[in-house]
């Protein structure tokens, strides 16, 4: 125990020394209300499932009650709007995992907690007592995203609440959208990523969390290797014994190089089973595999060779040794000579170059932490922040590529959920039309307004999408209003306009919602004092009294007999016009004709004689003779 306590003090003396831990974070946009519009970040929670690449809308509810999270809540959160729940909750009183755990249970999509002091953001952690509590099972369970938002914001979103609950002017929702995109880095083609571990089996649910998870995500790792779409490369955590110990039993136990490089003792008691200078040495030996198996050209063998060691050599079945160790080696190929000479005498008093290298590597630099505990994933340079969970951790990956790019094992079946099958995703849907704005992704559901047949559709893809451009009415009238009575079919949707609508003539409203115009109570037509107004669906019908005609362009009533006269004057009109036309016609025939046939005449007396020069006979050339 005492060696233990050693190691550990050294432990915080590097912290001390290098102290370098950097927060993960995602950004937080209010959407609605405008008011507080704005960008905030979010730091990662170290369980659940972030959503690397997505994005999550959801709508802000603030529990009346247990806003702590720390009880399980009575009800399920549902929003109005059909969109996702993003549960508000308060720092304190219990682990954050708990907090989450119950904002699940309740239906919430996600999860902010507010901070309950001005501080920088920090992440939230698994609680240690995971590892040695089995009451503390759930943690594995939570499959939502968490954030920790700083007090000020969190005062900020709860204000907002209230006001919607008094004021709807703009909206009863406090939405906000939750981006993740941006918290892995997707430089290119390639994803390089690193994964910190122990060759030691018997420290308990960490290190049965470490294999279980080399095992389940081996298969994914060579695919992506053997298609040079990942760099992979494996650490081991060590640390040294200070100066004034290397003599002392603890350090020699736990130690190798004299004193350089060392590992806690697995069972924390020297006078039984392995000790901490063993798990040092076999760290060394799964680094020089891997060292090995790159060169070879088979670095995704690294995984195989961890596998099966863990299988064949395990402490519990105390075959941890040089010689099981060996044999897997041979078992997979692999040169044990190169392996050998890569490990070094760990009895030498000099530095070993692959341990050296492992202890500046453990040292945080550009945009990653210090690695002060096991297990750590670091995916592009940043510490992976969820459950280490094969699945989840391809997904993480796969948002490592640059748009486009993303190897085919990131579009399989086991990352494809297909989250549009349940509830349409809380997306828009056009039951009538039987489309959806749900799309499904390797990084989650989008809800995106669709292409159907040429027609494109905008809106927020939540709770409404409409038609846009031409052939917008062929669907669904490009979502304005319609109308049919007595056979007769009208539409606020025109084709000539390639969005928006407007109610038809003889209708007002907002091309949503069209009403018949009342055109004789508004006075709008038929006012002649001798009219009769009668209303009609989209128009009116107008009648004069004692036998009068009705205009409805002049929206007048005039005698029959003057109107007969008038169209007798229409029709002369119309006749002396129309005769006029025929005899101009007549005429332009005529001088036309005329005008050709002499143009005809001209041009044939420069070719051909005439009658005048037919019996003429001309000489072929003036010189010459008969």
């Amino acid at each position: 125990m005492k060696a233990h306590l050693v190691i550990t003090a050294f432990l915080f003396i590097l912290g001390s020394v290098y102290g370098r831990f950097i927060v993960e974070k995602s950004s937080v946009r209010v959407v609605s209300p405008r008011h507080i519009r704005g960008h905030h970040d979010a730091a990662l929670a170290n369980f659940g499932v972030p959503n690397y690449g997505g994005t999550l809308v959801g709508v802000v509810i603030y529990p009346d009650k247990k806003s702590n999270g720390c009880e399980k809540f009575d009800t399920t959160f549902k929003s109005t709007s059909r969109r996702p729940v993003i549960l508000l909750l308060d720092r304190g009183e219990c682990y954050f995992a708990l907090k989450a755990w119950n904002a699940q249970n309740a239906g919430a999509a996600a999860v902010l907690i507010a901070d309950n002091i001005d501080e920088p953001l920090l992440t939230m952690d698994t609680p240690e007592e995971f590892y040695s509590d089995s009451t503390i099972d759930y943690v594995q369970k939570i499959t939502i995203p968490s954030a920790l938002i700083e007090k000020s914001f969190g005062e900020s979103l709860k204000i907002t609440l209230q006001k919607i609950v008094t004021d709807t002017s703009e909206g009863n929702e406090l939405i906000v959208k939750m981006d993740w995109r941006e918290s892995m880095p997707h430089p290119d083609e390639r994803v390089e990523y690193e994964f910190w571990t122990n060759s030691n089996d018997e420290c308990g649910e960490r290190c049965q969390e470490q294999l279980e998870f080399v095992k389940n995500f081996r298969g994914y790792a060579q695919l992506l290797e053997r298609g040079g779409y990942s760099q992979f490369t494996p650490h081991y955590i060590t640390w040294f014994c200070p100066e004034p110990f290397r003599l002392s039993m603890q350090c020699k136990s736990q130690c190798i190089n004299k004193g350089r490089y060392c590992a806690p003792d697995p069972e924390q008691d020297f006078g039984v089973g392995y000790e901490g200078r063993d798990v040092v040495i076999e760290n060394l030996r799964q680094l020089c595999v891997h060292r090995v198996a790159n060169e070879s050209g088979w670095p995704w063998q690294w995984w195989d060779f961890v596998v099966d060691y863990d299988a064949r050599c395990s402490m519990k079945a105390k075959k941890y040794s040089k010689e099981c160790a060996e044999t897997v080696v041979r078992d997979l190929g692999l040169p044990v000579d190169k392996v050998q000479k890569c490990m070094g005498d760990p009895e030498a008093d000099a530095e070993n170059a692959v341990l050296k290298k492992e202890q500046e590597d453990q040292v945080g630099h550009d945009s990653r932490s210090d690695v002060t505990i096991l297990p750590t994933l670091v995916i592009n340079n940043v510490q992976y922040r969820g459950k280490l969970e094969s699945t989840t951790v391809l997904k993480a990956i796969c948002a490592g590529y640059k748009e486009s790019t993303e190897p085919h094992v990131c579009l399989s079946q086991d990352m494809e959920t297909n989250e549009c099958l349940h509830n349409n995703g809380g997306c828009w849907k056009d039951v009538k039309l039987n489309i959806t704005a749900c799309k499904d992704t390797y990084r989650g559901r989008v809800c995106e307004c669709p292409l159907v047949r040429g027609v494109q559709y905008q809106g927020d893809g939540y709770t409404s999408c409409i038609a846009v451009g031409p052939g917008r009415c062929a669907m669904d009238n490009g979502g304005c209003w319609s109308e049919t009575k007595n056979g007769n079919t009208v539409s606020a949707c025109s084709g000539s306009r390639l969005s928006g609508c407007t109610c038809p003539p003889g209708f007002q409203g907002d091309g949503y919602k069209c009403e018949d115009i009342d055109e004789c109570k508004e006075k709008l037509a038929c006012t002649c004092p001798e009219c009769s107004c009668k209303n009609t669906w989209g128009g009116y019908e107008c009648k004069c009294k004692d036998n009068l005609l009705y205009i409805k362009g002049e929206d007048t009533c005039v005698a029959r007999n003057v109107s007969r006269f008038g169209w007798l004057v229409i029709v002369l009109v119309l006749s002396c016009v129309l005769g006029a036309g025929i005899a101009g016609y007549i005429f332009y025939r005529y001088r036309l004709r005329s005008y050709m046939d002499s143009e005809i005449m001209a041009i044939m007396s420069q070719y051909m004689p005439l009658d005048n020069h037919q019996n003429e006979t001309q000489p072929l050339r003036q010189d010459s003779t008969a």
